[in-house]
């Protein structure tokens, strides 16, 4: 019986076959595959924050590493029922550096499929506005939804492009492993536990923003989920679409391209397949 799995030199080249794959889809199947991980993360995201809404800041260590647990189902769902995630589809870098896709192919990927992840995510964020569940423990949890949102739309650009760029590294290492497993149970072992950390230690997720953050901005509309917020006018007045993008979206997400594409799959790519072809 042969092993269950891929060493890391075996990876890099299942990753390379990953990203031509990629490359390769239809515009439309991007943006529906886009959507549907764009909502997978949000459902990942919501569930974490009802779960962790009511404790206190005495128990904030306990309740990032509780987020982090359930947080982890939402890759799981990417990887295994299936969608695409610009996050993971940073990992095509590799591709593009053996030239198996060119430049403009793996751009037409992430923008496809970072649109989908936009939708996606915020299509839950409405749906999630007017489910109900934001007046759970009396509007607690659109409070903590609004104030996670207004945490996340005031963060300077350097801070966030390095929160990116930490998470990205873990979610790349994630799908990394994940791609080397040769079953599912596999697969969500390799998921869990580089996710778990990414939330746990606090690291900025472009895709998971596009949930967090239009939440906030839409729950601060209700008086009951903006007062239970305990933020001040001022502070809920900067907590809009403007700093959504600015303050968190682009910096962010150019950290996640930098943590996946260069420290992932620009460092395994030097390390297992260009050092190898020298010797």
């Amino acid at each position: 019986m042969g092993k269950n799995y891929l060493v890391s030199s075996e990876i890099a080249q299942e990753v390379i076959g990953v990203g031509i794959k990629k490359a390769s889809l239809s515009v439309i199947n991007m943006i529906l595959l886009g959507i549907l991980g764009g909502a997978f993360i949000a459902f990942a995201a919501e569930a974490s924050n009802m779960a962790i809404h009511r404790l206190s800041w005495e128990d904030y260590g306990l309740g990032k590493a509780l987020a982090g647990v359930i947080f982890t189902t939402g890759l799981m769902l990417v990887a295994v029922a299936g969608a695409e995630l610009f996050t993971g589809n940073t990992l095509m870098i590799i591709a593009l550096i053996e030239k198996k896709i060119t430049v403009w192919r793996m751009l037409r990927n992430w923008i496809a499929v970072y649109i989908g992840n936009l939708i996606g995510a915020s299509f839950i964020a409405f749906m999630m506005n007017y489910s109900g569940l934001f007046n759970s423990s009396n509007g607690l949890m659109g409070g903590f939804t609004i104030k996670t949102a207004a945490y996340k739309a005031t963060l300077d650009f350097p801070q966030a492009l390095i929160l990116g760029i930490l998470c990205n590294w873990l979610v790349c290492l994630a799908m990394w492993m994940a791609y080397g497993a040769k079953d599912i149970s596999g697969k969500l072992l390799a998921i869990y536990f580089p996710i778990s950390l990414f939330i746990t230690s606090g690291f900025e997720h472009s895709v998971a923003n596009m949930y967090y953050i239009p939440a906030g901005i839409l729950a601060k509309s209700n008086a009951v989920w903006a007062g239970a917020s305990g933020l001040s006018p001022e502070k809920l007045a900067h907590l809009n679409w403007e700093a959504f993008f600015i303050h968190n979206l682009i910096p962010v997400t150019l950290g996640n391209i930098v943590g996946g594409g260069v420290l992932v799959a620009g460092v395994y790519w030097f390390v297992y397949i260009r050092l190898s072809k020298e010797k």
